[in-house]
């Protein structure tokens, strides 16, 4: 390698899928106001092609849509391979994903027709495009479900992922749920935090949230909060650099509880405050909260 290649800027290429519906035209929209060249639903075959011609070193996002005709799993697996392949290039493929319950009801709300589907049989046609993808969903390197994020949020999401920055930091992303509302489907890492005593029990706490003081005093009064807290603080700070040197580039961390509005939101809020103040790149996001927040904003 030339001394001039070893030490040029490592380039960026994201492969941007997902199920119809999910999110990926609108992803692709927000890596290209990113600053990324962005091409959706290219064949391919072209992208030996694209690599071997570079113009400049602008990173790329690829839209990988499954009515392409050269669509496969095998094709987009070799993709990544020719692509890895390439000195200085970095491939990651970002998968955008949904709940089938979700995905209906956006259908139903645009009457578009699904591309794998005939015009009555649209929930047919998700699960066949959920099963071809499937094996992709698996090897994603950043998967966003998109189940409960508006446009904004979404652009949110793919600004903490894709921002311009120093590539060799590792992006945290902090998050609360409710375990009634089942687990998040995007995290590397979760924390039970139903044994702690919960302020919904508590009439003067119950329309609070775990960022309210009074509600995380009360948390804080159950004796094992502070070891939990202090525990799980200690454990992400320790592994934080084995997986940045390890080379991953994002990890998701959640909290749970019962309604997903006291406790997790109160460990949560602990944890990424620790993260910023030893210097993590970290971003949270409360699922319940922001539920409620559009659904009073619709009210």
């Amino acid at each position: 390698m030339t001394e001039t290649a070893a030490h040029s800027p490592l380039r960026r290429l994201v492969l941007v899928t997902g199920p119809s519906g999910a999110g990926r035209s609108s992803a692709i929209r927000v890596l290209e106001d990113l600053g990324f060249e962005a091409i959706d639903n290219m064949p391919l075959r072209l992208l030996r092609a694209l690599l071997d011609n570079p113009v400049t070193d602008t990173p790329l996002a690829l839209g990988i849509d499954p009515r392409n005709r050269d669509f496969s799993v095998t094709a987009i697996t070799d993709a990544l391979g020719q692509i890895a392949a390439v000195p200085g290039v970095v491939p990651e493929l970002l998968y955008l994903d949904c709940s089938t319950s979700v995905l209906l009801n956006r259908f139903s709300e645009t009457r578009r027709r699904h591309p794998l589907a005939a015009a009555d049989r649209v929930e047919a046609g998700i699960q066949r495009e959920l099963e071809l993808l499937a094996p992709l969903r698996a090897r994603a390197d950043i998967l966003i479900d998109t189940s409960d994020l508006n446009v904004h949020e979404l652009r949110t999401e793919v600004e903490h992922w894709f921002s311009p920055g120093d590539q060799s930091q590792l992006a945290v992303s902090v998050q609360s749920f409710s375990y009634k509302r089942g687990l998040p489907r995007s995290v590397d890492m979760v924390f039970d935090c139903r044994f702690l005593k919960n302020p919904y029990w508590d009439s003067t706490l119950r329309s609070g949230t775990g960022q309210d003081h009074a509600v995380q005093a009360y948390i804080q009064g159950d004796p094992r909060a502070q070891e939990f807290e202090m525990k799980v603080r200690d454990m992400v700070l320790w592994l934080l650099p084995a997986y940045l040197e390890e080379g991953k580039s994002h990890l998701a961390v959640a909290f749970g509880c019962t309604g997903g509005q006291h406790r997790s939101v109160a460990m949560a809020e602990s944890l990424a405050a620790a993260l910023a103040q030893a210097d993590w790149q970290v971003s949270i996001r409360h699922r319940e909260l922001d539920r409620r927040k559009r659904e009073e904003a619709s009210a």
